[in-house]
């Protein structure tokens, strides 16, 4: 797959350790900063400055020609980022909460997605759809969905889910600066989370990170379950086992050759995310892996994902987020007799 080395146009590096909710907020203060034609909209995000805060103090800073609140329908403000693209614009919008862009689902596919393929290139879509995903917050129904499988199954979409400030700071400068549409996957209960953030640092699209070397099995994670494989990587060194574990940062693109030289460094493989198992993004990179690794591979490729269900209510939350210790079960079904 294309890989897009898209750069972020920062004046001079500066290196803050920061949560990831202040690393996007200067991502969109930078990102404002450098060109006019940005502008920052959705339900709440002016004067309150969004659920999250993620915006807190833009409107202020930049006026509300730049970042505004709109009306609740999601639809209407994908739709008017839409006509801001054609003419000139680039437009990042937030959906509040992930279940909240269904309204918008139409025309996220027949237009977005669509239009620069429908018009041959000559108009392309520059919209970044920012959206609250995932977990771990204990929110109520609509509010905790994993919905990353319906965007990476529709042409035309880049979709990134970072998993540490520093990359969601580069990221969403890299996908502010992209041509084509882009939806930006932002883990909530990684908001809170601290890292170190260096705004000259670049962040390709389409790149996957190795966030811990490991030489017994890989783990393969996106956005929310990054932490998770890592802690499960860990838990393991304790027991004698050297876990290595692969943030994929983007699925579309994907980055088959760093998933493809883990594994086979490893022989062994567990996918871990939060969404339902069935016909999801793991069960693509179970695929992948299984058919472009298979003569490297001890045993078969290994899921840890959410039920099969909708999304769990806040107490029964914990039973349905994948945990270091179901993460360590399907660790121990791979094969360690080979």
């Amino acid at each position: 797959m294309t890989m897009i080395d898209d750069r972020p146009a920062t004046a001079s590096a500066t290196t803050t350790t920061m949560t990831m909710a202040a690393a996007i907020n200067l991502a969109l203060a930078d990102a404002l900063t450098a060109d006019e034609r940005v502008l920052v909209f959705g339900e709440d995000v002016g004067a309150l400055g969004g659920v999250f805060r993620v915006t807190d103090g833009l409107t202020a800073r930049f006026g509300e020609n730049r970042c505004f609140d709109t009306p609740l329908a999601e639809s209407g403000i994908i739709g008017t980022a839409v006509g801001m693209a054609m003419n000139g614009l680039l437009p990042v919008v937030e959906m509040q909460f992930d279940a909240f862009a269904y309204p918008a689902f139409e025309q996220v596919v027949s237009h977005v997605a669509k239009m620069g393929n429908r018009t041959r290139g000559a108009m392309r879509m520059p919209i970044v759809i920012r959206i609250p995903y995932a977990g771990g917050i204990g929110g109520v129904e609509h509010h905790c969905d994993s919905s990353e499988s319906y965007y990476v199954h529709t042409p035309g979409l880049t979709v990134l889910a970072p998993a540490t400030p520093q990359d969601a700071y580069s990221l969403l400068r890299a996908a502010i600066r992209h041509p084509d549409p882009v939806i930006f996957l932002e883990p909530k209960k990684l908001y809170w989370t601290k890292g170190t953030v260096d705004t000259a640092q670049e962040v390709a699209i389409g790149r996957a990170r190795v966030a811990r070397e490991g030489t017994d099995a890989t783990l393969i994670a996106y956005g929310t379950s990054v932490p998770i494989a890592i802690a499960a990587a860990e838990a393991a060194e304790a027991e004698g086992r050297s876990l290595q574990v692969v943030d994929l940062r983007s699925l579309t693109p994907y980055d088959d050759a760093t998933v493809d030289a883990a594994v086979r460094s490893t022989g062994r493989a567990v996918v871990i995310a939060e969404a339902p198992g069935f016909a999801s993004v793991a069960s693509e990179i179970a695929a992948r892996v299984s058919e472009r690794c298979f003569s490297w591979l001890e045993a078969p490729v290994r899921r840890v994902t959410g039920f099969d269900v909708p999304f769990a209510p806040p107490k029964l939350e914990r039973f349905y987020l994948p945990d270091v210790d179901r993460v360590l079960d399907a660790v121990d079904t791979l094969n360690w007799d080979a």
